[in-house]
């Protein structure tokens, strides 16, 4: 009989707490952050095993990284291709690795950000770094296996690497609530580093230091806050400055050009490309003049960008710039957080290197435990083929005289003949005094007569001999801890001896760059901006040389300075200010910059009423007017802020800006309604208010009117509009008072 269903009551924020916690970790501990141990994300550790499993070694050929990828997949990452592949790429890259593990064929990408070609095109086998230091020993039972997702193939938990993968390589990584980022390493170094902790485990941090000096990046670069080092690696936390490598080059005429020869490593890829942009913008905006070209030369050989100067240019100087405002320095986030023991935790170096020598010590145990009891076994097979040999001729009469293999086997291991004919008694009575084991008896079975020619026993001695100097080697080895520590450290010395290379960063302290700017001398331009909203800046005698042209396409035209800014006031209410230095500087003919490139306004929603330099309103009075018919002053130095956009105005509920003035004595407006309903005022009885206040009311309207434009009358000009056919002259209406009905036209 069926068990009745039973409801489980549980508050839903429970459910939704455990759920996301679940989640959480499996993030952190299966997708993310890397094992303290091997240094290995699940997706890197999975991809290297299925290249060992399907034999694509150092000296063998390379295969489709398509072919890598479907069967990594298929058997131990679910994940989708691109995850696979993108770790498999990144691996042979070795401008982002410090130590290769994949010997890539084919396009990998660039320094330049380059994409890879994609899996179907490219080739790639291990090296043999890979299979010495990471994968080596996999058959020893030095690592245990778990099944993969769906329990039909075993992998291993973590790969036997005898190096600290995770110094030497780095990793990044973002789990959910936080992320890893850890820098490259010397391999050189950080294998010194671990024998010194090995002979003295309780070296400092500081101790360490002077072995492994800090980050050594692929791409090179200066290290330039070295006594930051012992802060950043005892936290395991910090900012490590790193600055390109350059070099002054002579150039014909007097000339001289700056060569960026190595980059920092956060400029990797897309990086470069925002630099030369990030290059091309000082120029622009002309904090500098000393540049005159820019080229990047880089190429397989390495970086090369070449950044030429006018002569007489201080280089010095232009390089201080570049570090200040570009990212030729930059700063590399340290925050060195690995799995350790099932669970996430920021560590110092010397803590890394303590688990991955206790990861060693694991290794090597497991690894001469089980060749160990192998000698053993074969210990035990020699033992009894020796054995064999001096009462062959017995044996020979046995196996002769069985009727079965099994009778054979029984005689050798118990001793028991019956069933089995001998030629004597006495034979009969040696063979019951036999006493092998099975694996001897098993062995002395399937021996050949081949065997037992002379030189063939003495090579079976031998081996005996040399059986029995391995176990005695590697009991010592298990039994003593410090010949253990010597194996590990011969070990050690023959991956740096084979593996090792210079090392490509330098660690130094270096002063914080000064840049002494020069002052942009301040000169007259005229800020020339059309109908379709693109803006550019002219000098005084260029305009007027184009007088007509430039008043004829230009819907605003503006004298002012070039250190000044220019102010937008929009329909919507909003102020929007640009520096004038922001806008391009040139011909007449050029096209300028769309003004929502340099600015917050947005052109396919606000419209222009009013563009003025702040310099030009400085002592000034702007009349602000809304269809909703709201008026009001405003001193003209309440907008000099520095917010690139703010509130010009307030305004009511579905109100409008219809203008912005600047006022003058003497001069009036006129508030033209829907209904046809016109009041002149004069522009001084407007009440004087801040910018944030709504304003007074200008014109009484009636229910459902509105205004639709007012009128700006200066003082000797007239102005006339078109009303149901008829011209109003508006410069004639009789000026009324504030807040009253006007005349119906």
């Amino acid at each position: 009989m069926a068990k009745p269903e039973q409801l489980l009551h549980m508050e839903y924020s429970e459910i939704m707490q455990k759920s996301y916690i679940d989640y959480a970790m499996s993030v952190i501990v299966s997708r993310a952050l890397p094992d303290v141990r091997d240094g290995l994300k699940p997706v890197q550790r999975r991809t290297l095993y299925d290249m060992h499993e399907l034999g694509i070694r150092h000296d063998k050929q390379h295969r489709k990284c398509a072919r890598i990828v479907g069967d990594t997949m298929g058997k131990y990452h679910p994940h989708g291709d691109s995850s696979i592949y993108g770790a498999l790429v990144v691996l042979a890259q070795d401008f982002k690795m410090g130590l290769p593990l994949i010997d890539g064929h084919g396009n990998f990408g660039s320094k330049e950000g380059d994409n890879p070609a994609a899996m179907r095109y490219t080739e790639a086998r291990l090296r043999k770094v890979t299979e010495d230091a990471y994968l080596a020993d996999l058959d020893k039972d030095v690592v245990d296996f778990v099944p993969n997702f769906d329990e039909t193939e075993k992998e291993p938990e973590v790969l036997p690497v005898r190096i600290p993968n995770i110094l030497i390589n780095g990793a990044e990584g973002i789990a959910v609530g936080m992320a890893t980022s850890i820098p490259t390493h010397n391999l050189s170094e950080v294998i010194d580093g671990v024998i010194a902790y090995m002979k003295n485990p309780d070296i400092n941090t500081a101790q360490m230091l002077e072995i492994i000096q800090g980050p050594d990046f692929p791409t090179g670069g200066i290290v330039t806050n070295k006594d930051d080092l012992l802060e950043i690696y005892s936290t395991g936390t910090g900012k490590i400055k790193i600055r390109g490598k350059v070099e002054i080059e002579k150039l014909k005429g007097g000339k001289q050009a700056i060569v960026i020869k190595e980059i920092p490593y956060t400029m990797l890829g897309a990086n470069i490309g925002k630099f030369l942009n990030d290059v091309y913008s000082l120029v622009e905006k002309k904090q500098t003049t000393d540049i005159t070209d820019i080229s990047n030369q880089s190429s397989k050989e390495g970086i090369r960008i070449v950044i030429e100067l006018k002569k007489g240019a201080d280089a010095e100087n232009v390089c201080n710039l570049l570090y200040k405002k570009t990212k030729l320095e930059d700063t590399f986030g340290v925050n060195m957080l690995a799995v350790a023991n099932g669970r996430p935790e920021t560590m110092g170096i010397v803590p890394i290197i303590r688990h991955n020598v206790d990861f060693q010590y694991e290794l090597c145990t497991r690894k001469y435990t089980t060749l160990l009891q192998k000698e053993r076994d074969k210990k035990e097979i020699q033992e009894g083929l020796i054995k064999a040999c001096d009462v062959i001729d017995l044996i020979i009469e046995i196996l002769r005289g069985s009727k079965s293999v099994k009778d054979a086997k029984n005689c050798l291991v118990t001793g028991e003949t019956k069933g089995i004919k001998f030629k004597s008694d006495a034979s009969k009575k040696d063979a019951s005094k036999l006493k092998f084991t099975e694996r001897q008896a098993q062995a002395i079975l399937d021996m050949r007569l081949s065997k037992l020619v002379g030189l063939e026993i003495q090579a079976l001695m031998a081996d005996y001999e040399n059986t029995m100097k391995n176990i005695q080697a590697y009991s010592e080895i298990l039994e003593k801890k410090s010949v253990m520590a010597k194996t590990i450290i011969k070990d050690l010395k023959a991956i740096k001896k084979e593996f090792a290379t210079e090392r490509k960063t330098v660690i130094d302290n270096l002063a914080e760059v000064v840049y002494e700017e020069k002052p942009i001398e301040e000169i007259d331009v005229v800020v020339l901006l059309d109908k379709f909203g693109y803006a550019r800046t002219i000098d005084v005698p260029t305009y007027e040389r184009n007088k007509e042209a430039a008043d004829k396409e230009s819907k605003h035209i503006i004298f002012t300075t070039n250190l000044s800014k220019l102010g937008i006031f929009t329909n919507e209410g909003n102020l929007h200010l640009i520096k004038v230095l922001d806008l391009p500087f040139g011909k007449f003919r050029d096209k300028g910059v769309p003004i929502d490139n340099v600015s917050k306004f947005d052109i396919s929603k606000e419209n222009f009423l009013l563009v003025e330099a702040l310099d030009n309103l400085k002592d000034k009075k702007l009349l602000f007017g809304t269809k909703h018919g709201m008026v009001k002053l405003v001193e003209g130095d309440e907008f000099d802020v520095q917010k690139r956009t703010t509130a010009a105005t307030k305004l009511g509920d579905d109100d409008e800006l219809l203008c912005v003035y600047v006022v003058d004595e003497n001069d009036t407006i006129v508030m033209q309604s829907k209904s046809n309903y016109f009041l002149r005022i004069e522009a001084m009885t407007i009440p004087e208010k801040k910018k944030g206040a709504i304003g007074v009311r200008g014109i009484k309207l009636t229910k459902d009117d509105e205004l639709v434009k007012i009128h700006y009358i200066t003082e000797g000009r007239n102005k006339t509009v078109t009303v149901k056919g008829k011209k109003i002259s508006l410069n004639r209406l009789h000026i009324g008072n504030r807040d009253t009905k006007g005349v119906k036209k």
